[in-house]
């Protein structure tokens, strides 16, 4: 087995994939990549998915590729904490959304019964009682 099959039998499918059409024409934008058909890439690239790039720094042996594999791992565990910390905050914002959800509900309640007492307070008033006018 040569050592190029050996290790991309180290990256199964969940591992890495290739980008889509827009992906690969965003990045191409991005970094003025070269146009295909002009010594550019004429199939979409392959990526890594943080298992990925986990298993490629334990097959990068050089100073500078440990270099690189160290942040791109630190890249991983910060999106990692980002995603997560927008997880979060997605269930902060629904749990304020059906607190004032409650709130209206409660609102509309009182100024219902804000328009009771304001009805009530317009009816006239009957009089009850000893009437001068009546002896």
């Amino acid at each position: 087995m040569s050592k190029s099959s050996g290790n991309r039998s180290r990256f199964p499918e969940d591992f890495m994939f290739s980008l889509t059409e827009v992906e690969w024409e965003s990045l191409r934008s991005q970094f003025a990549t070269s146009k295909i058909g002009r010594g550019g890439r004429t199939y979409l690239p392959k990526v890594f998915t943080e298992h990925g790039v986990l298993m490629l720094s334990s097959i990068l042996n050089s100073k500078k590729a440990i270099q690189v594999s160290i942040e791109v791992v630190r890249v991983f565990n910060a999106l990692r904490k980002l995603l997560v910390k927008e997880g979060e905050t997605e269930f902060e914002i629904a749990d304020i959304k059906k607190h004032l959800h409650n709130h209206d509900k409660s609102i509309e309640l009182v100024f219902s019964y804000v328009d009771e007492l304001n009805e009530k307070i317009m009816r006239p008033r009957i009089r009850i009682g000893f009437m001068p006018d009546q002896l």
